[in-house]
């Protein structure tokens, strides 16, 4: 059996995280979905929690027909020891999947295989760019993400919470 290890902010988690799955599926017979930077949220960048985005994604990962797995992970000072961190954290994993070039450098250079998924049309699959569109009000936000997420997002108010935490001091 093999097993995989996807690792991403999903601030929020789209279709092209969702197409990017579909085909490590393809390759692995189950997946670890490691929710990157899970101490943070209420922020621009991480407007929301390690909870709110697993209730976002589980739902989501139903149709992969794999076992899946995901697994808060918390960013830490120490680059040096993220590894280690990350493989106490998640059931033994074979793979890992990754784009991010400091994920890549950190794995490789701790022995474990690491491939670049192909990205699935990031010019329109963007976390950056869907909050961005939350901010502006364009609603097309929610053709880029599956249901599970339109579903959490409205109700924690999200779209006003990205407003609020993106607005400055006024004071």
């Amino acid at each position: 059996m093999k097993r995989g290890l996807y690792i991403g902010r999903f601030q929020p988690y789209h279709l092209g995280h969702q197409a990017v799955l579909q085909k490590i599926v393809e390759e692995v017979d189950e997946i670890v979905v490691g929710l990157g930077s899970a101490q943070a949220s209420h922020t621009i960048e991480n407007p929301f929690t390690a909870g709110e985005r697993i209730s976002m994604i589980w739902p989501a990962l139903k149709c992969l027909d794999v076992a899946c797995y995901v697994i808060p992970l918390e960013d830490m000072a120490r680059n040096a020891v993220w590894v280690s961190h990350v493989k106490a954290m998640t059931p033994k994993f074979e793979v890992v999947y990754s784009n991010n070039p400091l994920v890549v450098q950190l794995f490789a250079e701790a022995g474990v295989e690491v491939r670049r998924p192909p990205m699935y049309r990031r010019e329109v699959y963007s976390g950056t760019a869907i909050r961005r569109m939350m901010l502006a009000g364009d609603e097309n936000w929610k053709r880029l993400v599956p249901f599970s997420v339109v579903s959490v997002i409205e109700e924690i108010d999200g779209v006003e919470r990205l407003k609020n935490v993106s607005s400055g001091d006024e004071g």
